[in-house]
């Protein structure tokens, strides 16, 4: 039997969830699925260096650049993959990265970006109250009270220290926000279902979300032609934040600590934000040192636990 043929049938008996036995390898795909959360944070100045690229052009371009980042490893043994993907898998492969996309750009368009960002961040805390409905989890009180943190912290980040007035003429945006934190957090805890789907299917799920972007972007944007510098920002927005991070996530929401990587989520936009301080295209405030205090608390309170059982079992 070829190699092909050999991943297609483990594929094909692969379903259900498959807890990591040794705290050790949970942790590394933990670290792994939070590299992830690094190149999130590289989302925004990326993005501001695209220029007037409409949302929904941008997200077919780079989800094209991850797509094929990743195809040449999927299509060995003749494609065989792609058919053995169970049905449930491509749903929430798919159904998570362009339904979150979807839903954040309908948000944008009919709220203020800030409460619609707000609102769009609580999947990190979402995953972590999900996860307890996984076999073998545990959802205790400092893991809740992390994601809080690391929550309150974003507040800060989001609003720069003031507050957020929802209004009711902007009801759709809200709810398109809502449910786009719902869709990824849903997405990140059912992608456990399917442990033995390799990674590699995600260069699937990248290039039908390519596909579909393409489609609402004919649907409602006009076309804008990249220039030189537009191009290679699109390219970095495929290596990383929009295409190659969501391989090592899929690893890491897999195999990892999925309650652990939802708090250590909340770092992405504390980084986005130094990054851009970095760059010079924001400044420095006293709600980025609070955010920066808050983040890290809640980080290191939800992971005392594992890296006690790693320590112990090392």
């Amino acid at each position: 039997m070829d190699a092909g043929n050999a991943r297609a049938d483990s594929l094909a008996a692969g379903e259900g969830y498959d807890p990591a036995t040794h705290p050790v390898h949970r942790l590394r795909a933990t670290a792994i699925g939070a590299g992830a959360v690094l190149l999130w944070a590289s989302l925004a100045l990326f993005t501001t260096l695209t220029g007037r690229i409409p949302p929904f052009q941008l997200t077919a371009m780079a989800f094209a650049v991850g797509g094929v980042l990743g195809l040449p490893r999927a299509l060995r043994g003749g494609g065989t993959l792609v058919r053995a993907v169970p049905r449930g898998a491509w749903a929430i492969g798919v159904g998570g990265l362009f339904g979150y996309h979807f839903f954040y750009f309908l948000a944008l368009r009919n709220a203020p970006a800030v409460d619609a960002g707000l609102l769009a961040y609580l999947w990190p805390l979402l995953i972590v109250v999900l996860s307890a409905l996984l076999p073998g989890e545990r959802l205790r009180w400092w893991h809740v009270v992390g994601a809080v943190l690391g929550l309150g912290g974003t507040f800060l980040l989001v609003t720069g220290g003031h507050g957020v007035q929802f209004r009711g003429e902007y009801l759709l945006g809200y709810v398109a926000a809502a449910v786009c934190a719902v869709v990824w957090s849903a997405y990140s805890v059912a992608n456990r279902r399917y442990p033995r789907v390799p990674t590699d299917t995600v260069a699937f799920f990248c290039l039908a979300t390519a596909v579909l972007a393409a489609v609402c972007h004919l649907l409602f944007e006009d076309t804008v032609r990249p220039g030189g510098g537009q191009w290679l920002a699109v390219l970095a927005l495929g290596l990383g934040p929009v295409g190659g991070a969501f391989y090592i996530w899929d690893h890491g929401t897999k195999h990892g600590d999925i309650r652990l990587l939802g708090t250590l989520s909340y770092a992405a936009p504390l980084l986005s934000t130094a990054l851009l301080i970095a760059t010079g295209r924001a400044d420095a405030s006293w709600p980025v040192a609070a955010a920066c205090v808050l983040i890290t608390g809640g980080a290191m309170l939800a992971s005392a636990d594992a890296l006690r059982a790693a320590r112990r079992r090392g």
